[in-house]
């Protein structure tokens, strides 16, 4: 069974319903330097959302492809995807709790069409208070989400912040995985958003970095030891820092020690919490994505077309994982295999 960790997705009719188009447009926060706004797409008829950060700078794109739910199955078909896990990522940040219910129930309902292609990954505010944890329970147990979405970051607090671990708490009760999503631009971003592919490619890995290690040394993990977190784009590319960042105690003796203690800790963290979504396969290229597979370990990196970004690479995604020089068996973990288990997918 092949399985897209990474599908995007879009209310069908968030095109067509002027005021829901508009509520979730209104919810993308200028106090923070985040601009939203619909326009048609260069040489076409469809419609998309832009958001920019700061204005003038694009940083994201929602098309009505999206939402059709027709093209994202033919896509599927011809990439010879068997089911996809459907997320409303970036705009995760920025939903408040009335928001996310209404999607979390739209979702579920373009999932029920298509029960046996699609996934889904359900959406609240980290820091809702109590009625958010009432929806999470909601969307696992009623309404059958396979895990939940959650961004690297809300506001300028990344999700290891105290003001998160009630939310950490219920999701390691739950038991489900957590898919943390980059998002478009990380807390300190000045140096970089000038230059298009620095603030669409870059930014993104520098968040999920940023995100990651803040995790893996705030103690998290060893106060709710059940969470899998799933982090996309291979945690911004963590698989060449993973040794850098944990260094061993010296070998020989040293005038000082000049770095944190623990590193046996943090191999026990990754092994039993953290998996990495590769987002889209093919950007990688092909010597990188072998190497992050050779340091991560073919059972914690999952397959994503990140889809609809580029119908590339979705439809040469899978192709280009059976490329690599890895053995077959890493293959089928890396294509399906590790989602089944994660997500406790049903064939």
């Amino acid at each position: 069974m092949i399985i897209d960790i990474n599908m995007g997705w879009s209310p069908e009719n968030l095109y067509s319903d002027k005021s829901l188009r508009n509520a979730l447009v209104r919810l993308v926060p200028r106090a923070y330097g985040d601009y939203a706004e619909v326009a048609t797409i260069p040489g076409s008829d469809r419609k998309q959302i832009i958001i920019e950060k700061p204005k003038g700078y694009e940083c994201l794109n929602f098309t009505e492809l999206a939402s059709d739910a027709k093209d994202c199955l033919e896509v599927m078909d011809e990439a010879k995807v068997d089911k996809a896990v459907l997320q409303m990522s970036i705009w995760q940040g920025w939903l408040d709790l009335e928001m996310s219910k209404l999607l979390n129930d739209m979702m579920a309902q373009y999932i029920g069409k298509h029960p046996d292609r699609f996934l889904g990954l359900c959406m609240v505010p980290p820091l809702a208070g109590e009625e958010a944890l009432d929806e999470l329970d909601r969307c696992i147990n009623d309404l059958g989400f396979s895990g939940v979405l959650c961004a690297a970051h809300y506001g300028n607090l990344y999700v290891d912040e105290e003001d998160f671990w009630p939310y950490w708490q219920k999701i390691n009760e739950l038991g489900v995985p957590v898919v943390v999503h980059h998002t478009h631009l990380p807390v300190e971003y000045n140096s970089i958003y000038k230059y298009a592919n620095l603030r669409r490619f870059y930014g993104r890995c520098i968040d999920q970095m940023t995100s990651l290690g803040r995790i893996l040394y705030s103690g998290l993990l060893d106060e709710y030891p059940n969470l899998k977190l799933i982090y996309t784009m291979l945690a911004g590319g963590f698989f060449t820092y993973a040794n850098l960042m944990n260094p061993r105690k010296s070998v020989t003796s040293e005038e000082m020690e000049r770095f944190a203690a623990g590193a046996e800790k943090i191999d026990e963290y990754l092994k039993r919490n953290i998996y990495f979504d590769m987002t889209h396969a093919a950007p990688w290229g092909k010597d990188q994505l072998e190497c992050a597979i050779k340091v991560l370990g073919a059972d914690h990196v999952l397959f994503g077309g990140g889809y609809h970004v580029r119908r590339e690479w979705l439809l040469k995604g899978v192709e280009f994982v059976q490329s690599l020089d890895i053995d077959q068996e890493a293959k089928s973990q890396i294509l399906g295999g590790n989602a089944v288990r994660l997500l406790n997918i049903k064939a």
